[in-house]
């Protein structure tokens, strides 16, 4: 029996298993496609770390007064809010391409699909690992002290990552099959934006408004901005997170093991 053969009639969990461990794969293939993206350039990908840069450091005073709060409060909170939802923002909408991105390799040969949702999600990281360091001179002009409550934005962020290898395993499939999709994904990113606490704060909100702040973006952002902050996120965002978290894994992994042979197909 062949190994491509073989491989195709795997069980679901060997076939998710043997995409994960080729770190050796997708960590390559996710620094070429930066590489490649920002070849000839001599910043590379710094240019969006300095857009970025700008753009926090114009917004900053201009909010702060507009909402009448005080700029050492309000400049470390939307920093954070702006790194973190286009951290979201480029996971979501890079998972809805990370098959039809990667169709050359999936023609041509056999390939765990689990391996291209981990490059997409590499490629992000390599970027945000760029744009994170924005936050340190905020937070020392913030005069932000960091306590043993800041080691909270480890589990955080790894629920982070569960949550995107499952979102990314859903939305790829989905979005190779009907590709109208990934412009209603993309149009629901960018209302979401608005909807989640990035440019303002949530104490603003009216008593009978607070249900936009149960929104899994809203409450992934608070999990992660408030150890970074100094403080510590709410209890009911932990549980939504985990709740979210189990409703994403039982979804991929429904969708990842009936469709994951005809994904070749939809290509």
């Amino acid at each position: 029996m062949s190994q491509a053969h073989s491989n195709l009639h795997r069980n679901a969990w060997a076939d998710w298993w043997e995409g994960t461990r080729r770190t050796d794969i997708w960590w390559t293939l996710a620094w070429f496609d930066i590489v490649l993206r920002y070849r000839r350039s001599m910043l590379g990908p710094l240019w969006l770390t300095l857009s970025m840069g700008a753009m926090i450091g114009g917004m900053g005073p201009l909010y702060s007064s507009l909402f009448g709060t005080e700029l050492s409060k309000f400049f470390p909170h939307l920093a954070l809010g702006i790194i973190f939802w286009s951290f979201f923002s480029s996971m979501v909408t890079d998972a809805c391409n990370a098959f039809i991105g990667s169709s050359n390799y999936l023609k041509q040969g056999y390939f765990p699909i689990s391996l291209f949702v981990w490059r997409s999600m590499a490629r992000n990281l390599i970027q945000f690992s760029h744009h994170i360091v924005l936050y340190v001179p905020v937070a020392l002009w913030a005069g932000i002290s960091l306590s043993w409550s800041a080691l909270l934005f480890v589990p955080a962020f790894f629920l982070t990552l569960i949550n995107a290898q499952a979102l990314g395993m859903v939305l790829g499939l989905v979005c190779t099959r009907f590709r109208d999709v990934t412009q209603i994904v993309t149009s629901v990113m960018q209302m979401l934006m608005f909807l989640t606490p990035v440019f303002w704060l949530p104490e603003s909100l009216p008593g009978r408004a607070q249900y936009i702040l149960w929104n899994p973006f809203a409450q992934m952002l608070d999990l992660l901005r408030a150890p970074l902050m100094g403080g510590i996120s709410g209890a009911h965002n932990w549980w939504g997170i985990l709740l979210w978290t189990a409703l994403s894994l039982i979804a991929s992994s429904l969708l990842f093991a009936k469709y994951r042979r005809r994904v070749v197909y939809w290509l």
